[in-house]
């Protein structure tokens, strides 16, 4: 039993009884995944567990004191609800019994700042959004000041690796006494995909319209191959592994020429041939030395760094296929041989999943 639901026990046999109240935030891809998730539990011992009461997106929202049917509330939000406010949610969590959470399937700023003050207010907050914890220092510090303060947990996995046991192994590492030395892993899914499949024979222009087509960039491909992505992501793992830098300390490697870099996104696509040369030039290199192309995040001395690597064929990055993501850990207890943790970094449904792995873990 968790200290929450023990507290609410010692209250009244009600209280222990009554299912944790939800606001789900986002319906997008990944939220509309975390619905389908909880109408599959409907009737179920875990469905029994959660009330959704709240649901919104950038433009609607829709609130309901006994609960929502999660089947249709994505589409019903397209047209339908009151104005999406983010200040609502306190007020439709209020009241009532069972613990109170946030499902953030955002990537939104505006909701990410706000995590921190829910968490010092009782309100625990799950999120795969990476602008809480994988952006400013003192954002970070704030949202770990705030669950003390509140009694309150952070759910994070699905920040990094989409669920994979990354930041909750790292941490269960420190936790047991281990020290970690360094962390070097393929983060990004969309850029795996470009890499296990670029051959240096075809453009690599097609593939970048290929992996988009698929779903697996961001519509402007940019945003995945200036490595800013990867950026807070390899921040979050850092600081749960004891290394409180700021983002600015990561040194980045953008694969975006400057030229590139400053059109605007309706001039992008026409202009994807200016990776073209360079991508094969570096494949070209890696090819004649029996090596394979990476896009590597990489935790060592203090230092971290974000960039494209050329690494032998049995080196422990090396492999992987599609999306995953595959990442390595060093520690006193992985010295010689590190833990390697590989499966799917991209995808709504292992994201929504990770998500509500996290809501049950803190219900307990």
């Amino acid at each position: 039993m968790s200290a929450v639901v023990a507290e609410l026990a010692a209250v009244s046999p009600q209280a222990a009884r009554a299912p944790a109240r939800v606001a789900l935030l986002g319906t997008g891809t990944v939220g509309r995944a975390v619905l389908e998730r909880l109408a599959s539990w409907s009737g179920t011992p875990l469905g029994a567990r959660l009330s959704l009461v709240y649901a919104a997106n950038s433009r609607h929202a829709l609130g309901g004191r006994f609960g929502l049917l999660p089947e249709g509330v994505a589409d019903l939000l397209q047209h339908e609800g009151q104005p999406g406010r983010l200040s609502a949610v306190e007020a439709v969590l209020q009241g009532g019994y069972g613990p109170r959470l946030v499902v953030d399937a955002t990537a939104s700023e505006d909701v990410a700042a706000h995590h921190a003050r829910w968490l010092s207010q009782g309100i625990h907050v799950v999120t795969a959004c990476k602008l809480g914890q994988g952006t400013s220092l003192a954002r970070w510090q704030a949202i770990r000041a705030a669950c003390a303060e509140g009694g309150t947990c952070y759910g994070d996995s699905a920040t990094v690796g989409a669920g994979l046991p990354l930041i909750r192994s790292i941490r269960e590492l420190r936790a047991g006494g281990d020290r970690i030395h360094a962390i070097a892993g393929v983060l990004s899914g969309s850029l795996a995909w470009l890499f296990n499949h670029y051959d240096g024979l075809r453009a690599f222009s097609g593939f970048v319209r290929e992996a988009r087509e698929a779903g697996y960039t961001e519509p402007d491909p940019r945003d995945d191959l200036s490595g800013e992505d990867v950026r807070r992501k390899i921040v979050i793992l850092a600081r749960a592994a004891g290394v409180e830098l700021e983002s600015h300390d990561v040194d980045v490697s953008s694969l975006v020429p400057a030229a590139l870099a400053q059109l605007p996104k309706a001039d992008v696509d026409a202009a994807l041939p200016q990776l073209d040369q360079p991508l094969r030039d570096h494949f070209a290199v890696a090819y004649r030395n029996g090596e394979k192309l990476r896009f590597i995040a990489r935790l060592e001395n203090g230092k971290v760094r974000v960039g494209l690597e050329s690494l032998p064929g049995d080196h422990p990055l090396a492999g992987g296929a599609g999306t995953d993501n595959r990442v390595a850990i060093w520690s006193d207890r992985y010295s010689r041989q590190p833990l390697v943790i590989q499966g799917p970094g991209a995808g709504a449904e292992v994201t929504a999943a990770g998500l509500l792995d996290d809501v049950l873990r803190i219900l307990g």
